[in-house]
């Protein structure tokens, strides 16, 4: 894949914490779509439905799954989603994190609540992407992201979705999850094609509609560290949780649990 990533790009993900890239997967949609159709016929350990009891639709996620689902894999190793990722960071160094699905079926009407994905993670540093990709057409139920909010001096506090509580004891370390459309807050959102993906930063606050059209809304995920990236601790048991890493804070995140994709 030889993908054109613009100095413009570039520099709007550095300064809003969000950028479209048109086709980054275009070439390998039906890839995808085995991949999670994999992932939903046999779920992993971290596997979750998000809706409460009696609420229309599903909305199924699960992580972490790269190295049983060989179609992630190969996405991962062969798309040159890294070289994209490192010219957006800029970073030489492109380390995977973890691989995310979530599927939200027709008639869910459930949004995907606002959140930062950082304050969930035990990795610290600026120079760090998620790729964002529909497999379906989407229009009303896109990643929605706030211009900026990767700059902010505090992390939003990070919440249990079903529960809405605190995932960490200590709220006070972090800012209140703000109401992103009736504070006036610029929100970036596109209308996307399969195989299209947003760009953006471990600590831009994103969510997404619900989806209540009557199409299916598969989407893949992927989240690379780039030089900066270092082991950090948290209050409490992270998501991914990763149990049993061995990692002291300050250190890279070990190889040998997450592949190096480009040095």
């Amino acid at each position: 894949m030889a993908m054109v990533i613009s100095q413009q790009m570039i520099q709007d993900y550095q300064t809003l914490g969000a950028v479209v890239i048109k086709g980054l997967w275009a070439d390998w949609v039906d890839v995808l779509r085995a991949g999670i159709e994999r992932n939903m016929a046999a779920p992993g350990p971290s596997a979750a439905e998000n809706l409460k009891p009696g609420e229309p639709g599903r909305f199924f996620d699960d992580y972490c799954n790269w190295q049983r689902i060989p179609e992630f894999q190969q996405v991962i190793e062969q798309s040159g989603a890294a070289s994209v990722a490192a010219q957006l960071m800029g970073s030489d160094y492109v380390q995977l994190f973890h691989d995310h699905v979530l599927v939200k079926e027709p008639g869910t009407s459930r949004p995907t609540p606002w959140h930062q994905d950082g304050p969930y993670y035990f990795v610290g540093g600026q120079q760090n992407v998620s790729f964002w990709s529909p497999l379906d057409p989407v229009r009303e139920a896109s990643l929605r992201c706030v211009a900026g909010s990767h700059l902010w001096p505090r992390e939003v506090l990070p919440t249990r979705w079903l529960a809405e509580t605190s995932f960490y004891p200590d709220e006070n370390k972090y800012m209140p999850v703000p109401d992103p459309d009736a504070e006036g807050m610029q929100v970036l959102e596109w209308k996307m094609e399969p195989g299209d993906a947003v760009a953006f930063n471990f600590r831009t606050l994103h969510g997404a509609r619900g989806n209540t059209t009557d199409q299916r809304r598969r989407a893949f995920s992927l989240r690379l560290v780039g030089d900066d990236a270092r082991y950090i601790q948290r209050p409490g048991r992270t998501s991914p949780p990763f149990e049993g890493h061995e990692m002291q804070p300050g250190q890279r995140l070990r190889e040998d649990w997450f592949p190096v994709l480009r040095r």
